[in-house]
């Protein structure tokens, strides 16, 4: 049973409050918890002049605030804090507070706590985006009013009192976001695992866990969707309380979805064929084929269908940007790891002039040479990981005695330059770095958007 969130009134109101981090999830959530009652101080490492308008806001509203160079030294003598997903919750400010009596949480960990609607929470390395949106979308055809969090849509717990039972709810989550979820989750969708986000999870092993979060706490009565052609999520089935469901691109599954000679099935019924569906690439029918087994409670066959077959797909993933002189640029900015990218290239039926590097993630690029060789034409590097990826590749060549045209550039404007001189006629030219934007970009979207921007100006 969820918690009546009238306990989370009582409890908030005249508490004294610290919200780490004044960004776009936390603004809503700090005039929420002002609107409650709760005493509020907000943190963040940008200086005043850095956060602009907000900040006269919340100045106006009676929100303290610690901002500037060693914010978080100042985290301390408060009843409840609200931690930004990304703060590590072994972070020594936060164990600090613990140790003082603080109640550590996070927006989403509350919203999940407290919200009445059925919630579908999506997780996984790749395809969560493109799988939240694709569930989102089908519950919309069927009828339901439809929410969209997490990491993507709007920020929820500001609106948590307009969610109605009968509501639907999905969830995009983050690693991050996981670590400190601790409360059931209705339908938990788990579409793959791979090394990811090595640079902020202590190791491997640690990753795995944070998305374990997102079945462990389930009861009887809710459902674990796994990918069963991944070794990672297939072992999560041993571990889980409720219902399991599995989806397979590979194999006849009898009650799953399953994909088999150009038709995707649930459980036995034909859903649509592989060819209507408009996103293209056998990792977006493993993201239908998972969102048909989450929903088949909730959502008919001619709804799936509907959406397959008109869902033109999200931004920054194989987005067609033009073409010019009979080539095609695509933007696939969202691929910050090397499988992401991977899934990317095998969506095209032809070698591809690819556009990578950026943000050191400590991920292994081997996968991405040997298994992504067959489908790059050229390689054009640019970024903090350059020279790692490029020693991948060379290595492979003087192991395997196969070689892989390889440019290095300094920005991507010379990448796009570069790339344009390369191709010839039917050529296509696809952004899809395997590494995150933070070296040059302050995320993926401004990435893909300046590489728009870019060949658009061609």
């Amino acid at each position: 049973m969820k918690k009546d969130f009238k306990e989370f009134k009582e409890f908030i109101y005249e508490k004294k409050v610290g919200v780490v981090g004044i960004g776009v999830s936390n603004i809503p959530l700090i005039n929420f918890l002002v609107e409650l009652g709760a005493k509020v101080t907000a943190f963040d490492k940008k200086e005043e002049s850095e956060l602009g308008e907000i900040i006269i806001d919340f100045k106006n509203k009676g929100v303290n605030l610690e901002l500037g160079e060693g914010y978080l030294s100042r985290l301390t003598g408060f009843d409840v804090i609200f931690k930004t997903p990304s703060m590590r919750i072994d972070s020594e400010a936060l164990v600090k507070a613990k140790q003082e009596g603080a109640y550590i949480t996070s927006e989403m960990d509350e919203f999940v706590r407290y919200c009445k609607g059925k919630t579908y929470g999506i997780t996984g390395s790749d395809g969560k985006t493109t799988t939240t949106t694709i569930v989102s979308k089908m519950l919309q055809q069927e009828g339901y009013k439809t929410w969209v969090g997490g990491n993507i849509g709007n920020p929820l717990f500001a609106q948590i009192e307009e969610i109605e039972e009968s509501d639907k709810v999905v969830l995009e989550l983050s690693s991050f976001q996981l670590m400190t979820m601790n409360v059931p989750i209705d339908v938990a969708i788990c579409t793959n695992l791979a090394p990811n986000h090595l640079d902020m999870h202590k190791d491997m092993q640690e990753y795995i866990d944070s998305k374990k979060n997102i079945f462990l706490y389930q009861e009887f009565d809710d459902v674990l969707v796994v990918n069963r052609e991944n070794d990672i999520t297939y072992k999560f089935e041993k571990e889980a309380k409720g219902a399991i469901r599995e989806f397979s691109s590979k194999r006849e599954l009898e009650n799953g979805a399953y994909y088999k000679d150009g038709i995707l099935y649930l459980e036995g019924k034909e859903v649509c064929k592989k060819d209507d569906i408009i996103i293209k690439g056998m990792h977006n029918v493993e993201n239908y084929l998972a969102a048909f087994i989450a929903t088949k409670d909730d959502v008919s066959i001619e709804s799936m269908k509907q959406v397959a077959e008109t869902f033109t797909g999200v931004e920054h993933r194989c987005e067609l940007v033009r073409e010019i002189d009979g080539v095609k640029y695509y933007n696939d900015s969202i691929a910050s790891s090397p499988t992401r990218t991977l899934a990317g290239l095998k969506a095209f039926n032809r070698k591809v002039i690819l556009i990578a590097g950026g943000y050191d993630k400590h991920l292994d690029f081997d996968p991405l040479v040997c298994e992504g060789y067959p489908y790059i034409k050229e390689i054009i590097l640019l970024g903090a990981t350059k020279e790692k990826i490029k020693k991948a590749f060379k290595d492979f060549e003087i192991n395997k005695g196969i070689k892989v045209n390889i440019s290095e550039v300094d920005s991507l404007e010379e990448a796009v330059n570069k790339a344009k001189s390369l191709a010839i006629k039917g050529d296509i030219i696809t952004l899809s770095p395997a590494c995150a934007s933070f070296d040059m970009f302050a995320n993926f979207m401004i990435r893909g958007n300046k590489f728009k921007e870019i060949v658009n100006k061609l």
